[in-house]
């Protein structure tokens, strides 16, 4: 699947959503958005709609997923396995308001990081709409472990 594939998730999968955006995948989070508005979205932007609501999954004309467990990490291996999704080659999103993160330099970087963050990472990211600051530390290490859990499951 590739990243022209956007989402839109309802108010019970803001973790999953944020996951998704650092995953590299558009993901819209409306969390004050009802069901109509959520459908409206998904309608109008072509957007695959994850939900936990039976109800709102089985809405016809348009794509649905109901999301089955309220764990992440089932939640992203029931999307892994029913989406085919692959998010090796995507850059990240913010996981704030979803906009595509880009790369700065280090020198950029100095003055809006912790000293210690800055001695320790070469590589920064940031999101021109919020101008937050990212960099791959121990958070960046548990998602990608906990992906490798989720893609390749013990038999």
């Amino acid at each position: 699947m590739g990243a022209e594939v956007t989402f839109v998730a309802d108010a019970m999968l803001g973790r999953l959503a944020k996951w998704l955006r650092l995953m590299g995948y558009d993901t819209l989070y409306p969390a004050a958005a009802d069901d109509r508005e959520l459908v409206r979205i998904a309608r109008a932007e072509g957007r695959i709609l994850f939900t936990r609501d039976q109800e709102l999954a089985h809405r016809k004309g348009l794509r649905t997923l109901l999301i089955k467990s309220d764990r992440l990490e089932e939640q992203l291996g029931q999307l892994l396995e029913e989406l085919e999704m692959d998010s090796e080659n995507l850059p990240p999103r913010c996981p704030l308001c979803n906009t595509a993160l880009e790369a700065i330099s280090r020198s950029e970087a100095e003055a809006r990081v912790p000293a210690y963050v800055y001695s320790t990472h070469e590589e920064f990211t940031r999101c021109p709409s919020c101008d937050k600051i990212y960099w791959r530390g121990t958070h960046w290490q548990r998602m990608r472990e906990l992906m490798g859990r989720v893609a390749n499951p013990p038999s």
